[in-house]
């Protein structure tokens, strides 16, 4: 664990901080460029870029202070300290695809294609983000059985899981295996369908692990809860894209294998 980088003065430098806007930066930055190479709308990516930044954030910080309310209710200026680690993700992955669909509408582009075309970027990254999160000392695992199964965190007693490292491994994987399928996906939609359901596996598994999170029904965490409605409504979208392919070759005269 490594929280703060370096102090200039009485300015603090903190990895997680460094480490989200990096992974911003990065995602961002090759997510124009390819928007750039296929002339997908580049400029209008751009602004788009900006619009997920901004409500990612809020809708992130949203949902982390909303579960941790006991805490920030005796700490209420915690709220707006975003730098010192406290992002739930699916809070600003809800914001964040209601205000794109909202400027997506507006700007009357394709929002399959769009979402599809941005998802594989997503997962990049979160998966930088999740190293700030393991340097900050941040969602930090379960006590681990063996040493070499964990780490130990500076100050701690016992080896934990390194569930920030195990995320961020599973994401950077998601990230190539939507880039694969961006190459030919089998339906509008197949490319960001499959981000959800991929995101929402790596979660519900991985946060069995965590040691961090409260648990409730059926001693799920809430993002384990999300991500089963998300797997289910993903799957759904899955099922109706394949059942409209069979009923469509059918017509046409075609056999599915």
């Amino acid at each position: 664990m490594h929280p703060i980088l370096f102090e200039i003065g009485p300015i603090t430098i903190r990895s997680y901080g460094v480490l989200v806007a990096c992974a911003f930066f990065v995602s961002f930055f090759l997510l124009y460029k390819e928007a750039r190479r296929k002339n997908f709308y580049p400029d209008k990516i751009l602004d788009l870029e900006l619009l997920i930044l901004i409500f990612g954030v809020i809708g992130a910080r949203a949902l982390h202070v909303l579960v941790n309310f006991d805490f920030y209710k005796s700490n209420l200026p915690d709220i707006f300290f975003i730098w010192k680690g406290g992002l739930a993700f699916y809070g600003g992955l809800i914001l964040a695809i209601l205000a794109s669909w909202a400027f997506v509408l507006r700007k009357k582009l394709p929002f399959w294609k769009t979402a599809g075309f941005i998802a594989p970027y997503v997962a990049l990254g979160q998966s930088i983000g999740r190293i700030g999160c393991f340097l900050n000392g941040c969602c930090f695992g379960k006590s681990a059985p063996l040493s070499f199964l964990g780490v130990m965190f500076p100050g701690d007693t016992i080896y934990r899981y390194p569930t920030q490292l195990y995320a961020s491994f599973a994401l950077l994987g998601i990230y190539v295996i939507l880039r694969l399928i961006q190459k030919k996906p089998l339906f509008s939609g197949f490319v960001f369908t499959a981000y959800l359901i991929l995101y929402a596996t790596q979660r519900f598994f991985i946060d069995f692990l965590r040691g961090d999170t409260s648990r409730y029904v059926l001693n799920l965490t809430v993002s384990q809860i999300i991500s089963v409605v998300l797997f289910v409504v993903a799957v759904g979208k899955l099922c109706e894209a394949f059942a409209i392919s069979r009923s469509t070759c059918t017509r046409k005269g075609y056999r599915l294998k």
